[in-house]
Formats: C-alpha cells, structure tokens, sequence
C-alpha cells in the first residue's frame, strides 16, 4: 500500500482490494475469510494440501487456471476479482463490518424471542396441567 493510501481512509476503502493496494494472495485470503472458511477448508475442498493454501495466500504459489475457476466458484467471486481485483468480490470492509453489526442485532432479537416462546411453552404447559387435574378431580 502507498503513503498516499495510508494518509486517506476513504481511497484506501475504495481500493481495498484492487490490483494497486492488494495481491492475488490477499484477496484470496479476504473471499476465503469472507466465506468463513479456514485454509484447511478451502484446501479440503479443493482436494489440496493446507501448505498449497498458505503458498497462494503468501504469493509464493500461484494456483493452475482450473483450481482459480474452482476457487471463484467456492468463494463465490469472479475469476477477474481474484486475479486482478476488479469485478465482483468481497465487500468493502466498512460494509461488512455494518452487515455483521446488523446481523448480530437479528440473531439477538431471535434469541429474546426463543427466551419469550420458552417461557410461554412452559406457562402453556403448567395450564394444561392444571386443566388435566381438574377435569380429572370432576371425574372422580
């Protein structure tokens, strides 16, 4: 990354992951994070070693034209993005980090009414059993 990068947060956001602030290696290891992978994952799925995972990610390596294809397709970027950084890929870091504070507010609206409903199916079923002994003392 340039100075001039570092001295402006907003270029650096726009760029973050184009040809002249990031390498194959970076945006690799970016979609394969943004698809909540680990390397032992990715090279699982690929049918690779770990050690491949980690060559590519350190730009020591580059992976073959059919495994870039196939990267693309499990990470679920274009092929361009990963190679050259334009096209679709990863979102900007700014937009994730607003997208996974979002998420976090829905999942703990659902665990408030996970707590809700099983205070309710608990009451339900106190009232079902006391309903039970009722109509139980009547008949006998």
């Amino acid at each position: 990354m340039t100075t001039e990068t570092l001295e402006n947060p907003a270029e650096s956001a726009e760029n973050w992951y184009s040809e002249e602030a990031a390498t194959f290696g970076d945006r690799l290891a970016a979609a394969r994070e943004a698809a909540g992978l680990t390397q032992a994952d990715l090279a699982q799925r690929l049918g690779v070693k770990t050690k491949v995972i980690e060559h590519w990610e350190a730009d020591a390596k580059e992976p073959r034209a059919n495994r870039l294809q196939m990267l693309a397709g499990m990470l679920g970027v274009s092929l361009m993005w990963l190679l050259t950084g334009e096209g679709d890929g990863v979102e900007l870091p700014d937009e994730a980090a607003a997208e996974a504070a979002q998420v976090k507010g829905v999942l703990a609206e659902i665990r408030e009414l996970r707590a809700a409903m099983s205070a309710m199916t608990g009451r339900l079923g106190r009232l079902e059993k006391r309903l039970r002994q009722g109509t139980t003392d009547r008949a006998a």
